[in-house]
This record gives C-alpha cells, sequence and structure tokens, in this order.
C-alpha cells in the first residue's frame, strides 16, 4: 500500500493544499473541511484489492469531507465506498440518516449522492471504494446508507474482521490471490448489508427475495469445495423448501444445480490461470472445488469454455 502523503513530511506551509490535494486525487471530488488554524497531522494510504480500491486514513486533526451537489454534477463514479474504524469514531451522513460509527463497525455510502464524513476526534479508517455492480443490492439497500452494520453476530461479524485484515495485510498477497480474495470480501458484504436491509423491515416482497438470494449465493460459495452440496442441503440451511428456493433462480432463468456447477467451475478457471497453482495437478484443483471425477470435470469445463481444463491452462501461460 503506498503512502499518498505524510503531513510531517510536507513543510507547515504547504500541509493544508496538499492534503487538500491528495484527497481529491484519491477518492474523488470533495469538499475537505479543516478549520484554518487546526495544525493538520496525519497520513493516508491506498492500494488495490483486484477490482477493489483500499486505502487507510490516520489523522487527528479535526475536520469533515463532504460530496456536494455540485461535485456530483462536476464527476459522479458509479462507486459505492465503506468505512470502517479501525479507532475512533466518525460520523457518518447521507440520506437524511446519521450513523457515529464504533471501531468494528462500518456503513456503506453512494459516491453518487451527497454525503458527509466527520472527524471529530483522532481516527484511523480503513476505506473501500467499488463499482456499485459488485456489490449485487436488493433494491430496498437505498435504505442502508449510513447505517452501522455491527461486527457481533451474522455476516458482519465475518466481514468486518476480514475488512480489517484486508486493509492491514494488503501488501502481503499476490495479484491472484487478491483478486480472489476481493470476490470474498465482496461477497461478505454484500450479504451483511442484505442482512440489514432485512432487519429494518418494511421493504417490498421482492426485496426480501433479493436479499434472501444474496444469503444463498454467499452460502453456495462458501460451500463450494463441498462435493455433497445440493438444492436439498442449500434450502434446509436456509429454513425455506426446496420448491421455494427453485423459484428463486427460475426468476433469474436458472436453476440452483446449474449455479453450483457454474461458480464451481469459474473458480476452476481461475485456479488454473493462476501461475503460482501451475504445478497443482487439474484434478486436485477440481476436487477443492466439488468435483472430484476428472473425467465428469473435464467434461463440464469443455462444455462450458470450449478447451479441455489442461488446454486452457497451457494457453494461460
Amino acid at each position: 500500500m503506498a503512502v499518498l502523503i505524510r503531513a510531517a513530511d510536507v513543510p507547515a506551509a504547504e500541509r493544508r493544499e496538499a492534503w487538500l490535494s491528495v484527497v481529491c486525487d484519491a477518492l474523488g471530488p470533495l469538499d475537505v473541511r479543516v478549520d484554518a488554524d487546526a495544525p493538520l497531522r496525519g497520513q493516508i494510504e491506498a492500494g488495490q484489492l483486484g477490482p477493489v480500491g483500499v486505502g487507510k486514513v490516520q489523522t487527528s486533526t479535526p475536520h469533515s469531507v463532504h460530496r456536494t451537489p455540485g461535485l456530483i454534477r462536476r464527476d459522479s463514479p458509479e462507486l459505492y465506498r465503506l468505512v470502517l474504524p479501525v479507532s475512533g469514531t466518525p460520523l457518518l451522513g447521507q440520506d437524511g440518516r446519521q450513523a457515529r460509527l464504533r471501531p468494528g463497525e462500518f456503513a456503506l455510502y453512494d459516491f453518487t449522492r451527497p454525503y458527509e464524513l466527520v472527524y471529530d476526534s483522532a481516527v484511523r479508517l480503513a476505506v473501500f471504494s467499488f463499482p456499485r455492480e459488485l456489490l449485487r443490492l436488493p433494491p430496498g439497500a437505498a435504505s442502508v446508507t449510513a447505517v452501522p452494520i455491527a461486527s457481533g453476530e451474522g455476516a458482519g461479524a465475518l466481514a468486518a474482521p476480514l475488512l480489517r485484515r484486508v486493509a492491514l495485510d494488503l501488501d502481503s498477497y499476490r495479484p491472484a490471490s487478491a483478486a480472489r480474495l476481493a470476490g470474498v470480501v465482496m461477497d461478505l458484504v454484500t450479504t451483511a448489508v442484505a442482512e440489514r436491509v432485512e432487519e429494518l423491515g418494511a421493504v417490498p416482497h421482492e426485496t426480501r427475495q433479493e436479499a434472501l438470494l444474496a444469503r444463498v449465493h454467499a452460502f453456495i460459495e462458501k460451500h463450494l469445495g463441498d462435493a455433497g452440496l445440493d438444492p436439498a442441503g442449500v434450502a434446509a440451511a436456509h429454513h425455506i423448501s426446496p420448491r421455494y428456493l427453485h423459484r428463486l433462480f427460475e426468476a433469474r432463468e436458472t436453476t440452483v444445480a446449474a449455479w453450483i456447477r457454474h461458480r464451481r467451475l469459474e473458480r476452476c478457471r481461475a485456479d488454473l490461470a493462476d501461475p503460482a497453482l501451475r504445478d497443482t495437478p487439474v484434478s486436485v484443483l477440481a476436487a477443492r472445488w466439488g468435483l472430484p471425477d476428472p473425467a465428469h470435470f473435464s467434461r463440464l469445463f469443455r462444455s462450458a469454455y470450449g478447451v479441455p481444463p489442461a488446454a486452457y491452462r497451457r494457453a494461460c501461460g
């Protein structure tokens, strides 16, 4: 993770302008408001986890960051952001809501709409930025911006520690591992947000279905390595009938079994393209993702991608 600015390394007379410039370059057009007589102290770092931007902000200078309608009209990339305090209690406001975040909690905000983030005491933050399409949110999820997602239970209990660890260890991940880890992060965040949407209640039936489907997708992703994973087990884990589970997938023109197969093949394809796994036999990679029969796996892979798995690996170099 690259250090974009360390306030102590910049002459005092230039710190304010340098800090504002780095914030806007790294995070997009923002209105940063700092008291004129406040000494600016802090550090900003940034890196990348596959398609997910990861930043760390540390500052002891009280100030606030605002995304105004004028700035949105000027430049409005389709992004969601997520902020997780490591220490301190920043205040996030969006869509008429305000959330005082405690360490370990995280909250989502939409970069295409006005928001404010206030640091009225020393903070250390992890900030994640990702294209909107990576977060498979149900239609009612706009109601969960600037709402704390706790780390004490549910998917939040898995997502929050992982987000913190990723921000701390970002430089240690190889590119292929980082891309796969980004998928895990987004699956967990999606599930945690979907759970929060349901907790808030008063959402349409279609929204509840989308939230349930997000949890089902995350469950399947987590258990792809189990060769016995089947629709009945997925339904039982979510306390719904197999018929209802099938209806959820039929509405998206697929089946539960087809989705499980697709996700297994995608994981296998990623492993076959990973130089770090070049010496691992194809059959071992397939079995790792719940496809223990080499001949069956080869037929499935060729049908899906047009070439046998070994040929695909060779083509990837």
